[in-house]
């Protein structure tokens, strides 16, 4: 009984670390990319149930970025939002709320996994739906070009979908680059690919809080 104690107890100053450690994370500066400054357009980072979403307006340049969608059922023309995603294949393309959630996928997302990006189109005025953050078109073009690149290419420079039912009936999952883990989340990507586009985040953003903690630190 006092081993399974101390296991609990040492369980629970783990976790209270790894929060303490996201804090901190969040309002210390990581390398940001100099870019010129702007706010001719701008992103929504999208709260969800189990993390954040980009959300990405549909312009001209934006349809003809992610054009390749259509041919996954994606349909990029007329929607008003890309919206856009990166996770652990075996916990992302699962658990849409956290109903969905069971022991093999969150085990594999925590002691590491393969990546995917779940692409989708939205409609409507979503710009409510989490912080907006403005951008340049230069910031915007960095920030498209991070997304493209970071999406794994079959032997013919093509995205390479990855089976799922998805959680709506125009998304897609595609295969991507970098390993998830516990230290590198869903939203630690978030903060990277920002940061890669001139945003200023923290170092390390693990959680959805620690996003939130470092947009209004450093917006």
């Amino acid at each position: 009984m006092k081993r399974l104690a101390r296991l609990f107890a040492g369980l629970l100053t783990a976790i209270g670390l790894y929060l303490f450690a996201a804090v901190v994370g969040a309002l210390v500066a990581g390398p940001t990319a100099k870019v010129a400054q702007g706010a001719q357009t701008f992103v929504v980072l999208a709260a969800g149930p189990i993390h954040y979403d980009l959300l990405i307006p549909a312009d001209s340049d934006t349809r003809q970025a992610f054009g390749f969608l259509t041919d996954f059922g994606v349909p990029v023309e007329d929607a008003d939002w890309i919206v856009v995603g990166w996770g652990s294949r075996a916990f992302y393309t699962a658990t849409g709320t956290y109903q969905d959630l069971a022991i093999g996928p969150v085990f594999q997302a925590v002691t590491g996994d393969s990546a995917v990006m779940r692409f989708d189109a939205a409609y409507g005025d979503l710009s409510g739906l989490g912080p907006t953050i403005p951008l340049s078109h230069e910031q915007m073009a960095l920030l498209r070009g991070q997304i493209l690149q970071d999406l794994n290419r079959d032997d013919l420079g093509g995205p390479i979908p990855v089976t799922s039912d998805g959680f709506t009936a125009t998304d897609v999952f595609l295969e991507a680059q970098g390993h998830f883990s516990i230290l590198r989340t869903c939203n630690v990507w978030i903060g990277q690919v920002l940061r890669g586009a001139g945003v200023k985040m923290g170092i390390w953003t693990p959680t959805p809080y620690a996003v939130t903690l470092s947009r209004w630190w450093f917006g």
